[in-house]
């Protein structure tokens, strides 16, 4: 039997939120409120087997057209996350990290999300990495713009320099991304870092996946064979 491999960075668009509440006829609220506990519970069980990065995409450049309610509820529960449930990622001496245009979020948020980064930036077990108001366009968009601000020659330009000015520069690529509720595209989730990444898509809603998914996932993984170009 083949021997299991661990991806070192795992990265998840958990979507279906609103998907599995209209299922429970229950609001949408209720949906992302569940959402966020799953997201909590899946970082845990990642880092027990072994996983060095678990990166989810929390919010899109795309989000902004939902309405202003839900908007306004997704804001709450981003601030709850890291103002209550900092001191047990802290406790777990889990890393948070942050990637993303957070500068169009409410001062309040901003300053929950640097104090949360701030405090974790020591720890060691493994980093957890929100994507916040990302998207993977408008992420090489602004590196482009950081290259042009740095006067950087178009001759010197290449895919080295590319990777060092995005977001979070030091993060491995992910090894394996893997999308919840049946859609079968990644929507510019990491353009530039998951070009070699397994895709894994699973028709299960967010809400709905559990530590077996993520032991299914790894079982998965580990059946691949990853040739990176080569034959």
């Amino acid at each position: 039997m083949k021997r299991e491999i661990i991806p070192k960075h795992i990265a998840i668009i958990p979507d279906g939120n609103r998907r599995w509440a209209k299922s429970k006829h229950l609001p949408m609220f209720f949906g992302h409120k569940k959402g966020v506990d799953v997201m909590e519970n899946i970082c845990y069980a990642a880092l027990k087997r072994g996983v060095k990065v678990i990166t989810f995409w929390a919010f899109s450049t795309e989000n902004w057209k939902r309405s202003e309610k839900e908007i306004n509820y997704l804001m709450k529960l981003f601030k709850e996350v890291f103002r209550n449930r900092l001191e047990k990622f802290h406790k777990e001496n889990v890393k948070l990290v942050v990637s993303g245009r957070i500068d169009k979020f409410s001062r309040e948020l901003q300053e929950e999300i640097k104090k949360a980064v701030e405090k974790t930036k020591r720890n060691t077990r493994g980093i957890v990495h929100f994507c916040l108001n990302y998207g993977g366009r408008t992420e090489i968009v602004d590196v482009v713009k950081k290259l042009l601000k740095k006067k950087v020659s178009p001759n010197k330009v290449n895919q080295k320099m590319i990777s060092d000015n995005l977001y979070m520069p030091g993060l491995p690529d992910p090894d394996l991304v893997i999308r919840t509720s049946g859609e079968q595209r990644i929507s510019g989730f990491l353009t530039w870092q998951s070009v070699y990444s397994e895709l894994l898509f699973v028709d299960k809603h967010w809400p709905a996946f559990t530590e077996k998914d993520i032991d299914l996932a790894i079982k998965e993984f580990s059946r691949r064979n990853r040739r990176f170009g080569g034959n």
